[in-house]
């Protein structure tokens, strides 16, 4: 017996188990266009390509382009979607793998939503793969006979017939004479919704507690009067819940489980956060069917797969809610005035506060054409209805008070503000605004408490965290503030400045005894709504409770609030940010839409200084007034949407060799409008969720802002894409990102 021969004891029962040597599977390339150009759900820059497959001659029906596979790559098992098909592959022939499952037999990205989520990449330096990982939520494969089947009952909406169509044109109809009746340029409105190219529009609505809905509802169901498609999308889910029953006076029902089995309905709702998983897919299935033509929810909305001529419309678009939170950070309307666009169809960006955006969208046919903005006609309010619909605005600060003879001056509610509301309290609820619980920090002037800002850059200044004896530097170029000077009065010396809102239930309860207080807020939570009687309602921006009636016979009336009164103005002049100014009276305008017309007795207080632009604005309810202050600032100081600009952060040594790379310290970038094109870099925190293995490659965080005239902005989302996709493939060290168009630089 040789050694080869010998065998290794083992216990009876415990022999190794033999496994089969199984034949490897034989596989037949499809007859038409067997090479299948797949996008991986893998997220690295570098590799953003799409990579060629076989596909087998058995799944050659069920493999078309935009269902969803399983291949094999890296080793691995990844999930894909076929990008296309075609007959030839430059990769050799013996390299390509062959798709090993077609996941789907539904086609989850339609041809026009593949192009859109190209178009979404190319715009903000990401990869197909980073915007299909928002735009197609995970498959949950119960849902999809089910949705088939519903899809095949479909009832049409609009360009069809039947009691729902003529309900939605009857509608509109009516809603028509309203519109007209309010804003200037209504029919311009109209002819874009009914119209076969694409426009765009800035709404600037009225103030009211139910105007917005009303107006966003009209929209919609012109839209789909002409055929149209509609897609929706607001800041909160709250949001959300107001516009449903606007809807429903059109006809339109949501998309929902129905008594006889399966889900119908005329209305989508898509919200990535709180939907349960199985929810969302099967919404996001009836949309891609066809089943459903309205999609209305919070950001995820913006990739709603419609096909066709569409509209696109946004609410609040300087909301903070509209920016995804990972690479490569698309902002909702940017995308969808970029979808609007390809398909040919309608943008509607609709706000109490028109944007620095939009003012500079509408400056002129002349405005610089991007990939995800341009020309935008205004639609704004007539003079009468306007005043008709506003209640009676007063500021209430130092002046106002002297003139008043108010002996209360510098308290935070003075004697003339208790009157008003003690009034306004015998008929209904009172809605008190304050800033945010938490507390900020700023510096000013310790004279005249102006804010302290860079003399280079106007960015406002800042004492570093850990040193508090050190030199201010300027939070967005990094600038020492070295022999500083108040621009104001010249005083030469700065202060600290806190901000809080903690105790204002407390002090405001001694102010009105024996009124019921109610406090709405992130703290202390959300109040969904109140009843339409005599109460105080304490709300940070955000968290407004809605009025209730409590009655019938209230009519209108009993949504709203008798009097609304904006405490704690003063910390506007202190907030921080490119938008600071504009986020301040988005907030104040939302508050005070909610507040009863002048012609019902309605009052809005604004409490304490701030800005006179902020306070004109709302004191005649026209945001342009701060807009076109804050272009012409913009303008001056080279900040969005003046230039094209994008934040780029991580390791210092990461940071500038990509500035480098791409001009922005010696290159053709280098300056941007008499301006340097670079600002910073500038020291920034730790990420909170760093562990061990991360600290070093995060060690010396900076940040630093790239400007550019806005006509080579897609010139330089291409070189950030590219510089950041060569340190990850070249494997350097450092952590580095970019973001395009952000909401704010700091």
């Amino acid at each position: 017996m040789t050694f080869e021969d010998a065998e290794q004891l083992t216990l009876a029962g415990l022999a190794p188990r033999k496994r089969r040597k199984r034949a490897p599977a034989e596989h037949h390339p499809a007859e038409h266009n067997p090479i299948a150009q797949v996008v991986l759900d893998v997220q690295a820059l570098h590799l953003g390509q799409t990579f060629d497959y076989f596909i087998d001659e058995k799944d050659s029906e069920a493999a078309q382009p935009g269902v969803l596979v399983r291949v094999r790559f890296g080793g691995q098992r990844v999930s894909g979607v076929i990008w296309a098909r075609t007959d030839s592959s430059e990769t050799p022939r013996s390299s390509i793998r062959y798709i090993e499952r077609v996941l789907s037999p539904d086609v989850l990205v339609p041809a026009s939503m593949r192009e859109d989520i190209g178009l979404i990449a190319q715009a903000y330096g990401g990869t197909r793969a980073n915007i299909l990982r928002f735009a197609v939520p995970p498959r949950v494969a119960k849902v999809e006979a089910e949705q088939r089947l519903a899809a095949s009952f479909r009832r049409p909406v609009g360009g069809g017939s039947g009691p729902l169509a003529t309900s939605v044109s009857d509608g509109a109809a009516q809603g028509y004479k309203r519109i007209s009746a309010n804003y200037a340029d209504a029919n311009v409105l109209q002819d874009g919704l009914t119209g076969n190219r694409f426009q765009s529009f800035v709404f600037d609505l009225l103030p009211g507690a139910q105007e917005w809905q009303r107006d966003m509802a009209w929209i919609v169901s012109t839209a789909l009067t002409s055929g149209k498609c509609a897609v929706v999308e607001l800041p909160t889910m709250r949001e959300v819940e107001d516009l449903l029953p606007a809807l429903r006076n059109y006809g339109l029902t949501p998309f929902a489980p129905s008594p006889s089995g399966g889900w119908t309905g005329d209305v989508a709702v898509l919200n990535a956060e709180t939907m349960p998983a199985a929810d969302r897919y099967r919404t996001y299935l009836a949309v891609a069917l066809g089943q459903v033509k309205v999609v209305v929810g919070t950001r995820a909305v913006m990739y709603a797969p419609v096909e066709g001529p569409a509209l696109f419309a946004i609410l609040e678009d300087a909301a903070y809610q509209n920016m995804d939170g990972m690479m490569p950070y698309p902002q909702a309307r940017g995308v969808m005035r970029l979808r609007a666009k390809a398909h040919r169809g309608v943008f509607v960006a609709m706000a109490n506060a028109r944007t620095p955006q939009s003012q500079w969208e509408n400056a002129g046919p002349d405005t610089v054409e991007t990939p995800v903005s341009g020309f935008s006609t205004a639609i704004h309010p007539l003079g009468s209805p306007l005043k008709d619909a506003t209640p009676w605005v007063r500021w209430l600060n130092r002046d106002e008070l002297a003139r008043l003879a108010d002996p209360s001056i510098g308290a935070r509610v003075p004697h003339t503000a208790v009157r008003v509301l003690s009034k306004a309290l015998e008929s209904g609820p009172v809605l008190l605004s304050i800033p945010q619980d938490g507390i900020s920090e700023t510096l000013s002037c310790a004279k005249c408490h102006r804010q302290a800002r860079c003399a280079k850059c106007m960015g406002p200044l800042q004492l570093p965290a850990d040193r508090r004896d050190a030199t201010p530097r300027c939070r967005w170029c990094g600038a020492a503030a070295i022999n500083w000077a108040c621009p104001g009065c010249g005083h030469e010396r700065m202060r600290v400045v806190r901000v809080g809102a903690a105790g204002t239930a407390a002090e405001l309860a001694g102010l009105f005894r024996g009124v019921p207080v109610v406090l709405s807020s992130k703290t202390q939570g959300l109040v969904r709504d109140v009843a339409c009687q005599p109460m105080i309602v304490i709300a940070t921006p955000g968290f407004e409770p809605r009025v209730r009636p409590i009655s019938a016979e209230q009519g209108a009336a009993g949504h709203e609030y008798r009097a609304v009164a904006v405490l704690d103005a003063w910390t506007s002049l202190y907030a921080l940010g490119v938008d600071a100014r504009l986020d301040t009276l988005t907030a104040w305008m939302r508050a005070v839409s909610l507040c009863a017309p002048r012609s019902r007795g309605g009052q809005a207080l604004i409490l304490g200084e701030t800005d006179p632009a902020i306070a004109q604005s709302l004191m005649v309810w026209d945001s342009r007034i701060l807009a076109a202050k804050d272009m012409e600032e913009r303008v001056e100081t080279g900040m969005p949407p003046a230039v094209a600009a994008a934040c780029v952060w991580g390791r210092r040594d990461a940071v500038m060799t990509l500035m480098q790379r791409i001009g922005a310290l010696s290159g053709d970038w280098a300056v941007c409008g008499g301006m340097p094109g670079m600002l910073g870099p500038v020291p920034i925190a730790q990420p909170d969720t760093v562990d061990a293995r991360e600290l070093e490659a995060t060690a010396d965080r900076v940040k630093a802002v790239v400007r550019v005239p806005q006509g080579e902005r897609a010139e330089l989302a291409a070189r950030l894409h590219r510089e950041v996709a060569r340190h990850v493939a070249a494997r350097e060290p450092g952590e580095l990102r970019f973001r395009i168009d952000p909401k704010d630089l700091i």
